[in-house]
């Protein structure tokens, strides 16, 4: 490395280590009679040896990502060490072993000793001493990135305090650890403050971890083969890690547990830990409960998040498998064969705990139990063996310690929440009905839930309720933003329908942060979605794991088991009725009261956004002292002088502001609101932090709509219902996205990243979400909102304003009717004059209008004569038309595109659907209609051994820029006999690939896969499609560690032939956000060289491809440009088989009317190359390669000058790579060594 990196980088451009994630291997052994050997140990070696496939190393094949095992305290060698070290006798229990990391500076690390011992004595407790560790990393073949960033690693050994117990002592080794890591990880003037850390301290475990394969774990520490290292349970952990910078604290296994999966709510969880704080009290710890606070420690990853708050719940009385029944609860709320006993269990603690939600295997231990436990979807393997001598033995996988099968008493898997135990004081192994039914009957906890539960059957208000107001109604639709847009590709779709409505062709219209329109808060945010280290969930075909059940209001104390904490109120929809909040609204019931905070103001009194966001927040704290136990935060009282405050910025704030409080616990938040209407809205709304919300407006406008006779349904009851259903189907959609089953674990997760928001907001209403184009603030927001409202009594017309269809004065779109005349009569007729018209329209209005790299310019460089830059011949290989199906286009066009790449040496892709092996022989001109790109989607529709072979290049497809964390879907109106038999199905039948690929459910299993595509067909490179996120380029720099030889980076913006609007309007991140992470990301890990970047959506001319380089990417891929020289225009029908150009469509009478042709693609692509060469030649670029990465080339334009483009800051973009190590490539110059 060119510097020394003792831990992860901080943040740098878009690179940051929160990003950061972790796929695993997990295993233990143990003597279930507690019987301690040596060989428990070694074969817990063993074990972890054969699972190096489940771990990873990075650029250095010697440096792993970690591996540890944890172990009980192996008495006879640490006595004897003692006595030999101290000249001390111990026994059993009366002191606690702890390995500490420690600074690699002699001052700093004296200072840390310090103070570690300075508490020792604070809390009573006698210091023994400190042993330093034998470590040989010599002997290990430990890498220099792993050995430069080593720390300094002893034992700290602490003796009992006379009188005390055993389990007392645990709490004071506790108290000290949490205490010396708060003081010294939060030290700024310790420059090397977070290489301390304690790996573990405590009476009954011991973990030796480090950044190591797990080969070189048992050589790296020489006590691990000392045979008086005897022990009866050894848990071991190999760690697959999205970066190869230095993690020695990070590797696993935690405390008291280890962990393969994701914990995909973690910022949620985070979030209500910080908030129960305020309440919480201790039995155990009294007035010393502080010193165990915050719960959750700083720069923890997620399973460090989730160790900590198992450790909190242990040390406070809690056993360690009630506390892991708590955080991972079972699919109960759907199971209707699961007991009543253990159903009112679960939702008993569903009070007090919502779930850590996410795929998950987790091996846990303290020494009394061991056992492990699987995540409600199952989404991680896990598998166990009994032996007639009494050992357990569960692992990731079989095969990792070796059995004699007449050994094997019993063995088997572990199944969907499962539990596996071993309780060690009984000697036995524990079956999970046992575990559960115990724990169930502890507690009369139906009783409680009888008792105390409120349910909203229970309220109901004397007042006029229904609330419908047609006179004003218009004029308020138009305050909130509504259209007809609105109405008939959204709300009209969802209770006609009752999902999500469908739309095509992807989002060409501009970014809410450079739109000329009023935008509503909720167009600047982003869904975020599950890709490669964990998988999105199919909501329909798992209905039995996902719920929107809630329990809302002020929750009881976590630490103890009361009837009082099942005193909440139930909410089965987050989605109210006008009824339901009204009753909420008058509740005077069992105690229980609310108070209506009014979110309109006085427009004409001057008030400032952010004041007025921060009297709100003081009135709900007020409402809490004053014993209220619900907020109503309402808009109702808008009129033509009363603006509204944006409903989700006032819940987001007052969210924000009473978990920093410690107070969000102590209420609950309801939102009565006529601007959220849309599945995307309320996903929002609940994603950071409200309850349950009331769109009244939405309401109305669907009464209206009836009564205009456009929905035929019975009454507004029907509408209401039937809108609820509607939008539940699409929040579980979105929650199933990034994985999620519960609104539980969703609520407050805050899965969003903001696009052009500034920081004064994200730090007020949305904090620790990403807004890294940092854009408007308060002031424009207010203006956007203030300036929608007076509009809105202007007029009495409806306003349409071309958001999701290109209207003549609507939002700004990429393509319109000019540019794609300007396109189809450039590659048509070859006329370059024609193309130059395009490509100036489209950089200068709907890319200039539209996107981020709009906003981008180029520097002047020092000019090459064209004739010394790279040719267009040359270039065009670099060139592949995008992955659309034969079956979502008609035949004749997807062969058109194959044969029009093949003749300019690009690559077409076959799309999921197969493809017919006809076309692998080239027609009698010499043209080959064979796609080069064979696409390995979830459904695996077509994917024979054949299809494999005839493939330069296998994509596995993850995401889809129209539709990230869902699979495509094909009408069975489409599927005919022909592509029946392609995609190897039956025609007439809709066809639908699950969301996940079922066999890669993280990154290893996507190792795997790679690995088995490769030997399928050794000659072709193996891609994986990803789609623009925050955090894709850590996900790319895991896949590249997972062998792959290509990635492909999609952006929100790229085609679909159907797909839900939510998604295409707001999932996925722009291209240039996505590709630039990626590129500095793998250059920081020095992974770049090993992989080629590409990256599509929306690319149109040379200047696009430019950019594209610049940020990072070596190829580029065309999809709508290619079909609209073919002749489509932009019906955006392609879900619907009505396609009039012969196109996106089946039916044999409209497939008559195709007319494009190859020469149609091959002109257009040729002129974006000469068009890319102009560019590179007033660069000085003569190559392609030398311009990839290039960011310092590109600068913002100075000539912006827009009301709200002008704040948006492009600097983490146009940041150039960190490079931290030497000679780290920039571009793929080094084969992936796939070891064929």
């Amino acid at each position: 490395m060119i510097k020394k990196q003792l831990y992860l980088p901080k943040p740098h451009g878009l690179y940051h280590p929160n990003n950061e994630k972790e796929n695993c291997g997990v295993g233990f052994i143990a003597n279930i009679k507690s019987k301690a050997s040596h060989k428990i140990t070694e074969d817990a070696l063993e074990m972890l040896s054969r699972m190096g496939h489940r771990g990873a190393c990075g650029c250095e094949a010697n440096t792993g990502d970690g591996a540890g095992i944890l172990t009980n305290i192996p008495h006879e060698f640490f006595s004897q060490e003692i006595q030999s070290l101290f000249g001390i006798d111990v026994e059993a229990g009366s002191y606690g072993v702890g390995n500490i990391f420690l600074p690699q500076d002699d001052k700093q690390r004296q200072h840390c000793i310090s103070i570690v011992e300075k508490v020792v004595k604070n809390e009573g407790q006698t210091l023994i001493g400190w042993r330093d560790v034998p470590v040989d990393a010599i002997k290990a073949d430990v890498g220099d990135t792993a050995r430069n960033s080593q720390p300094v690693i002893k034992q700290l050994i602490i003796g009992k305090a006379e009188g005390i117990d055993n389990d007392v002592f645990e709490g004071a080794l506790y108290i000290i650890k949490k205490h010396i890591s708060k003081v010294i990880r939060t030290d700024e003037s310790l420059s090397q403050a977070l290489l301390f850390y304690v790996c573990s301290l405590s009476t009954r475990v011991i973990v030796y971890k480090g950044m190591l394969m797990g080969s070189q774990l048992l050589d790296f520490y020489p006590d691990l083969t000392n045979k008086d290292f005897k022990t009866y349970l050894a848990m071991v952990h190999s760690r697959f890690s999205t970066n190869t910078f230095p993690s020695w604290d990070r590797a696993q296994p935690c405390r008291f547990m280890a962990h393969n999966g994701e914990i995909n709510t973690r910022q949620g969880n985070y979030n209500w830990m910080r908030a129960r704080e305020g309440v919480l009290e201790s039995d155990f710890f009294g007035d010393n409960l502080d010193k165990t606070l915050p719960v959750i420690e700083t720069e923890v990853s997620d399973s460090g998040s989730f160790d900590n708050v198992l450790e909190f719940l242990l040390m406070n009385g809690r056993s360690l498998q009630e506390a892991v029944l708590m955080m991972v609860p079972e699919a109960w709320q759907n199971d209707h064969e699961m007991s009543d006993q253990k159903k009112a269990f679960y939702e008993y603690f569903s009070n007090v705990m919502e779930p850590w939600d996410g795929p998950a295997s987790i091996t846990f231990t303290d020494g009394r139990y061991i056992g492990a436990i699987l995540d409600r979807n199952g989404l991680r393997p896990s598998r166990y063996y009994l032996t007639h001598d009494d050992r357990v033995i569960m692992a990731s996988e079989v095969g990792v310690v070796d059995v004699a099968t007449d050994n094997i008493k019993t063995k088997g898997r572990l199944r969907p929440g499962k539990m596996f135990l071993v309780d060690f004081g009984q000697g036995k192994l524990v079956d999970d009905d046992e575990i559960k039914d115990n724990f169930s009957a502890k507690n009369p906890y139906q009783k409680w839930l009888n008792d105390q539960q409120i349910h909203l059957s229970e309220l109901a208000s004397n007042k006029e309720a229904h609330g419908f107001y047609p006179d004003t109604l218009l004029h308020r639709l138009k305050v909130f933003g509504y259209s007809t847009e609105t109405l008939e590709f959204m709300l009209l779709p969802l209770v006609t329908e009752l999902r999500d409505p469908v739309g095509s062709m992807g989002n060409d219209s501009a970014l809410a942060c450079l739109s000329d329109q009023s935008r509503i808060i909720y167009d600047y945010f982003k869904q975020l979605f599950a890709q490669v280290t964990n998988p999105a969930i199919d909501s329909i075909r798992e209905e039995v794991v996902m719920s929107l059940r809630c329990a809302i209001g002020p929750e009881g104390n976590l630490l103890i088991n009361s009837a009082k904490n099942a005193n909440r109120l139930v909410i089965e929809h987050p989605i109210l009725t006008n009824e339901e909040t009204l009753a909420l609204k008058d509740c005077n019931h069992r105690g229980w009261t609310s108070k209506t905070i009014d979110i309109t103001y006085d427009i004409d009194e001057g008030l400032k956004l952010s004041d007025m966001l921060d009297d709100i927040c003081q009135q709900s704290s007020q409402a809490i002292k004053n014993g209220h136990s619900l907020v109503i935060l309402s808009d109702r009282k808008v009129n033509s002088s009363r603006g509204a405050i944006s409903a989700l910025l006032a819940s987001s704030a007052v969210h924000r502001y009473l978990v920093a409080n410690h107070k969000r616990t102590q209420v609950g938040i309801i939102v009565e609101t006529g601007e959220a209407r849309e599945v995307h809205h309320f996903c929002l709304m609940i994603g950071f932090g409200a309850d349950a919300v009331n769109p009244y407006l939405a309401f109305e406008a669907l009464w209206q709509v009836r009564r205009d006779n456009l929905i035929k349904l019975e009454d507004d009851d029907a509408i209401v219902a039937a809108y609820r259903k509607g939008v539940a189907k699409g929040m579980l959609k979105v929650m199933a996205k990034m994985g999620i089953s519960t609104l539980a674990s969703y609520k407050g997760a805050q899965i969003f990243e903001a696009v052009g928001l500034s920081p004064e907001v994200m730090d007020k209403c949305f904090f620790e979400t990403f807004s890294r184009i940092s854009g408007v603030g308060f002031e424009v927001l207010q203006t956007e909102a203030e300036a929608q409202h007076k509009k809105a009594y202007l007029s009495t017309s409806f306003d349409n304003l071309g958001q999701y269809h290109w209207r003549s004065g609507g939002e700004k779109h990429m393509w319109e009717p000019q540019t794609i005349t300007d396109l189809q009569k450039a590659a048509r007729s070859n006329d370059k004059n024609a193309y130059w018209e395009f490509a100036k329209k489209s950089n200068e209005e709907g890319t200039r209008n539209c996107t981020l790299r709009g906003l981008m310019s180029f520097k002047s460089g020092n000019p090459v004569d064209i004739d010394k830059v790279e040719s267009a011949k040359e270039i065009v290989k670099r060139f592949a038309t995008g992955a659309m199906s034969y079956g979502s286009i008609s035949a004749e066009s997807h062969e058109t595109l194959a044969i029009a790449m093949n003749r300019i040496g690009g690559k077409s892709n076959t799309g999921e659907g197969g493809e017919d092996s006809a076309r692998w022989i080239p027609d009698s001109n010499g043209d080959s209609r064979r796609s080069a790109i064979k696409q390995v989607a979830s459904g695996r529709f077509g994917v024979t051994i054949e299809y494999l072979n005839n493939a330069d290049e296998l994509q596995i497809k993850i995401s889809q820029g129209a539709k990230p964390g869902e699979g495509g879907e094909l009408p069975g109106k489409k599927v005919d006999e022909d592509i029946a038999k392609i995609r190897c199905s039956t025609a007439g039948v809709g066809l639908i690939s699950p969301p996940p690929h079922h066999d890669i459910y993280s990154i290893e299993d996507l190792s795997q896969l790679i690995f088995d595509l490769k030997r399928s067909n050794p000659e072709a490179r193996i891609s994986v499609k990803l789609v623009s996120e925050v955090g894709v380029g850590t996900v790319a720099a895991g896949v590249t560690k997972a062998k792959s030889d290509h990635i492909l980076i999609a952006g929100h913006d790229g085609g679909t032939g159907a797909s839900p609007l939510t998604s295409i309007k707001h999932a996925g991140l722009p291209w240039e956000l996505g590709v630039a992470e990626t590129h500095q990301t793998l250059v920081m890990n020095d992974l770049r060289s090993r992989v080629v970047i590409q990256t599509d959506g929306q690319l149109k001319t040379g200047r696009d491809v430019a950019i594209a380089a610049l940020l990072g990417a070596e190829e580029f891929g065309f999809s709508t440009a290619p079909l609209i020289t073919l002749g489509c225009i932009m019906m955006r029908k392609c879900h619907l088989n009505t396609c009039p150009v012969g196109i996106a469509t089946q039916d044999k009478v409209l497939r008559k009317k195709f007319t494009g042709k190859p020469e149609h693609v091959v002109n257009y692509l040729f002129m974006v190359a000469e068009e890319l060469r102009t560019i590179m030649a007033d660069l000085g670029f003569k190559t392609l390669n030398e311009m990839v990465g290039r960011v310092d080339m590109l600068e913002m334009n100075e000539a912006i000058d827009h009301w709200k483009q002008d704040s948006i800051d492009l600097g983490a973009i146009l940041t150039p790579a960190d490079t931290q190590y030497k000679n780290a490539g920039t571009y793929q110059s080094t084969p992936q060594d796939h070891q064929l």
